[in-house]
């Protein structure tokens, strides 16, 4: 039997904005546990919120960027649910009458179609503290960090039009690109400013009949979420071909162990037992106030990847994928510049330096090899100073913190002898001293030559202790070998 999959997104976002959303408590990451929550954010008796106006208009401008309805009065109600990470015993958050109404993002896929993913809506709310849980088998306990209690989020519900993980990632990365190009977001998911939730189901394939979903919560990572996606698609195919139900509730997946666990039952709104906040009046928002908001939009992902197409005379896969990322857009401009070579800073930028990137978990604001230090390195290729391979051993060096690539190719000996007197001079040298081998060359059938000609680079690169510049190695030996036939 075949099945369709169907997956709609959950993603907070939270808000960059200097202080909380009803306080002014400071939202600033890594400080010592619990420095950071005031009264208001420990729901003290007698404190009352004060509505953070920036956080306001931070969900506007992502609204006007997905060009959503935009909510001119919204209002705020209490969730109620108790977690030991939640002083208050509820949420302050938003339902009936959202900030962000129904809006659309187009997102980019692998073979490069494209495929219109809609907003159901978003809405600003606080976020909860964090659990910490330690120890070992002897002895556990847990600690409750109310630092980030009160930071502000705005949740961004996406309908279920997603119908594999590739499409999820790829719907995730463009919030990620839009959040971090507006500058509401600083986008670092490994200190929680975007979350994903992953609601999944599967339904006989044709079928008008959506099958009960599951939630899986608070992934943090792409990969994570790719991962939490497959297994729970066959986990649910698995549990109905054997003949049993799937139970709606919300998962866990752990992305170190990679193990996928039930956490609970799926609660419904009414579970929530959601009224009016007291406290908090409507926000009414003007139209002159959107429409300044509009007018200071800074340039989002789709605008940026157009430009870098007729800027840079990039491809369009090349420029999506810089584009897509405000930090990276940033890198990769800041790399031309130091180089004057589009093309190379490209694919330095989403090759060596990305993949390095990625297996280390660092972010590309948080590089070691600066874009200076890669435009450095660039420029020496471009110029022919160094090979590709002499390249690779650079930037390793760079990475580790020694120096910019001229400091490196000089403390290593590494320059490129580019030099076509000494290089002639180091090619006849290796055929004289090799004679067996250009006489079995020269009596190869034609069509087989080609493949000989590896032997004597090799010797030639061996002779030069790997500084000779291919290109013009090669060049030089097809002449030298031809001349003698």
């Amino acid at each position: 039997m075949s099945w369709d999959t169907v997956i709609g997104l959950e993603i907070h976002v939270q808000l960059a904005t200097k202080t909380k959303i009803f306080s002014g408590a400071s939202t600033a990451y890594g400080a010592e546990p619990n420095t950071q929550a005031c009264a208001i954010d420990l729901a003290m008796p007698g404190t009352l919120p004060v509505l953070n106006k920036q956080a306001v208009n931070y969900a506007i401008m992502f609204g006007l960027a997905i060009d959503a309805e935009i909510g001119q009065v919204s209002a705020f109600e209490r969730k109620n649910y108790f977690y030991p990470d939640s002083p208050k015993g509820y949420q302050t958050t938003q339902l009936e009458r959202p900030i962000v109404g129904r809006g659309n993002v187009e997102i980019q896929l692998a073979d490069g179609s494209s495929k219109n993913v809609r907003i159901h809506h978003a809405h600003l709310e606080e976020d909860a503290g964090k659990s910490l849980h330690e120890g070992n088998f002897n002895s556990n306990f847990s600690g409750i960090d109310l630092n980030r209690a009160g930071t502000p989020l705005i949740e961004i519900v996406s309908e279920p039009d997603m119908c594999n993980a590739e499409e999820a990632v790829a719907f995730a990365r463009k919030i990620h690109g839009i959040v971090t190009s507006l500058g509401i977001c600083d986008g670092e998911m490994s200190q929680g400013s975007m979350r994903f939730d992953v609601n999944v189901s599967v339904k006989p394939s044709g079928s008008e009949t959506l099958g009960i979903r599951t939630e899986t919560k608070n992934l943090n990572s792409y990969k994570f979420m790719e991962e939490a996606i497959k297994r729970e698609v066959e986990r649910q195919i698995d549990v109905i071909e054997d003949g049993g139900t799937i139970a709606q509730e919300t998962r866990l997946y752990n992305g170190d162990t990679k193990v996928a666990r039930s956490m609970r039952s799926k609660e419904e709104a009414n579970d929530y037992r959601y009224f009016p906040c007291p406290d908090l009046l409507p926000v009414v928002v003007s139209d002159e106030e959107v429409a300044e908001l509009r007018r200071n939009l800074p340039e989002l992902p789709d605008a940026r990847q157009a430009r870098f197409v007729e800027q840079y005379s990039l491809s369009d896969y090349d420029a999506g994928i810089l584009s897509s990322d405000a930090a990276m857009a940033k890198y990769f401009e800041a790399v031309t510049s130091a180089c004057n070579n589009a093309k190379l800073a490209a694919n330095w930028t989403m090759g060596e330096l990305s993949a390095r990137l990625n297996n280390e978990d660092i972010s590309i604001a948080n590089s070691p090899v600066s874009a200076e230090q890669l435009g450095g390195l660039v420029t020496r290729i471009a110029d022919n100073s160094i090979s590709g391979k002499m390249a690779k051993e650079v930037f390793e060096g760079i990475w580790a913190g020694e120096g910019s690539a001229d400091d490196i190719i000089e403390a290593r000996g590494l320059k490129q002898v580019s030099d076509s007197g000494a290089l002639e001079q180091m090619v006849a040298d290796v055929l004289t001293a090799n004679q067996a081998m250009v006489d079995d060359y020269i009596s190869t059938d034609e069509a087989k030559r080609k493949k000989k000609l590896g032997g004597f680079m090799g010797k030639i690169m061996q002779a030069s202790k790997g500084q000779a510049n291919p290109q013009q190695v090669n060049q030089i030996l097809a002449q030298k070998l031809n001349d003698l036939l």
